[in-house]
């Protein structure tokens, strides 16, 4: 079977089209909640819920197969990568530790991997073509 070649346009308009998808979906599901909730025996949870983080990585499939059906892999993998990794470093900078950047070195490898592995699998067992 003969390998067309990429596409370059399609692939930097599906890039921009996740990083924006991606950056709306942070900031509905988590970019309001920013109360840190104090447990009774004075430890400190959140700011996000489960439900929340959940709820993003769950409506995050639904671009992700979008592009991924449509064997846009790069956009797919490289747009949500670097949407999260903008909204968590824009989200979390205002930590004066410092510590900040270890969370958002973690959300950029998971989400790479993560959404490198859901792709590959989109792409294996859809048989769309690029439209």
């Amino acid at each position: 079977m003969p390998q067309r070649p990429v596409k370059l346009v399609p692939q930097l308009m599906a890039i921009l089209v996740l990083i924006v998808m991606t950056l709306a979906l942070w900031a509905a599901w988590l970019g309001w909640d920013q109360h840190r909730d104090v447990q009774p025996d004075g430890s400190v949870t959140g700011p996000y819920e489960a439900w929340q983080v959940i709820g993003l990585v769950l409506t995050l499939l639904v671009p992700v197969y979008w592009a991924a059906s449509r064997r846009y892999i790069a956009g797919a993998v490289l747009g949500v990568t670097a949407g999260l990794t903008g909204a968590a470093y824009y989200d979390w900078s205002d930590d004066s530790s410092g510590l900040f950047m270890v969370g958002v070195g973690m959300v950029m490898v998971g989400s790479l991997v993560v959404t490198g592995a859901v792709s590959a699998v989109i792409a294996s067992v859809t048989k769309s073509d690029p439209t």
